[in-house]
């Protein structure tokens, strides 16, 4: 590249310019000469210190997975035979997930015989999300694998982090 369009430490364009003659213009200043768009015509060159750059951009990146929530998918286990009591326990433990920010998948495992009783698992199911169907919605509807009928549910609205 014969010449680049220079931009000086404090952001002002200089102008085209021989690449020579930027690289010791930033070699005077004590300054590193940095390509910042390769494709433009002729290509675009800043003189900074390119140590605080890194630094800088270390910095952003830094902020940015701050800031962005990790959703974990947490997972609840019910038979079709679950009594009242154990049940209610459950759905808020999916409830409580939910208002977490988590997204939650509802297992029906059977054993023996129940496999023939899909219906109890569907009802179950249909049960659970019907108690959290205020704060959640069914992102995957029930459906069976082998003897496991699985269903995963997501929070309708992400709670504000501060």
């Amino acid at each position: 590249m014969p010449q680049v369009r220079v931009i000086d430490a404090d952001g002002e364009m200089i102008g085209i310019m021989p690449t020579r003659d930027a690289l010791s213009r930033a070699f005077s200043a004590g300054l590193d000469l940095l390509e910042i768009s390769p494709t433009a015509e002729p290509p675009v060159a800043k003189i900074l210190d390119y140590g605080k750059f890194k630094y800088e951009q270390q910095k952003k990146r830094n902020e940015a997975r701050k800031k962005q929530k990790v959703i974990e998918i947490k997972e609840v286990k019910v038979r079709p035979g679950t009594g009242e009591h154990d049940f209610m326990t459950k759905a808020k433990a999916v409830q409580s997930f939910l208002e977490e920010g988590d997204k939650v998948k509802v297992s029906l495992r059977f054993k023996g015989r129940e496999v023939a009783h899909q219906d109890l698992g569907y009802k179950m199911m249909e049960r659970i999300r019907e108690a959290t169907a205020d704060i959640a919605k069914a992102e995957q509807r029930p459906r069976l694998e082998n003897r496991q009928m699985i269903m995963i549910l997501a929070p309708t609205k992400t709670r504000e982090t501060k």
